[in-house]
């Protein structure tokens, strides 16, 4: 197997309209800065939007989708709280509050430690009971997940629309997404995060996880 590192923040955002966002943002990956959204529509329905054919394939053969769409993705920070996305026929803006007792732990622990697959796998359980998210898992093709959590932020506000249709308040992430072996947490946050993904070396390894 090879390790391969992603180093960024995932956002996991719930609709009134049942449809529910994860945002991948990357600014450090073994393919350079990328962006990516999985959206799963109220009726099951999951899209993945990727900015490249490489990261589409690689983000494709790792969680599971219904679509696979090529689009620009581009993500706009502005003071560390408020975030604006736009992926056709995606456009989603949020805001993030003051860290709460989950982002408080997290931040804690030694970096080295959190990424550490030991202490990944230790609070797996815990993640699921709290927080309703996995920290590691089976992904296809062999390939196994870990999720090293370093921070969070609870997102308090958010605006999407698809297709220039509003999605409707903010609501929890609920029922969770079924991209892969795991969802992001029920309350709608902002988690900094390591991921490393162990891929079988005589696969292709081209792309980005979320």
């Amino acid at each position: 197997m090879r390790s391969l590192r992603f180093d960024g923040w995932i956002a996991g955002i719930g609709t009134a309209s049942g449809t529910r966002v994860v945002l991948g943002h990357w600014p450090r990956s073994p393919f350079g800065p990328f962006s990516d959204v999985m959206v799963e529509e109220g009726d099951g329905r999951r899209l993945l939007l990727a900015p490249t054919g490489e990261t589409a394939d690689f983000v494709a053969g790792t969680y599971v989708f219904d679509e696979v769409r090529v689009v620009p993705v581009e993500v706009r920070v502005a003071d560390r709280r408020h975030w604006s996305v736009t992926a056709p026929p995606l456009v989603l803006r949020f805001s993030t509050g003051r860290r709460n007792l989950p982002g408080l732990a997290l931040r804690a622990v030694p970096g080295r430690l959190a990424t550490h697959p030991s202490w990944i796998a230790l609070w797996d359980r815990p993640a699921r009971l709290l927080l309703g998210a996995r920290t590691h898992g089976s992904a296809r093709a062999g390939r196994h997940q870990w999720y090293g959590a370093r921070d969070l932020h609870p997102v308090t506000s958010a605006t999407a629309t698809y297709e220039g249709e509003s999605l409707g308040a903010l609501a929890p992430v609920e029922p969770p997404a079924r991209f892969g072996p795991g969802s992001a947490p029920r309350r709608p946050c902002l988690v900094r995060v390591t991921t490393t993904v162990a891929v079988e070396r005589d696969r292709s390894t081209t792309g980005a996880a979320s």
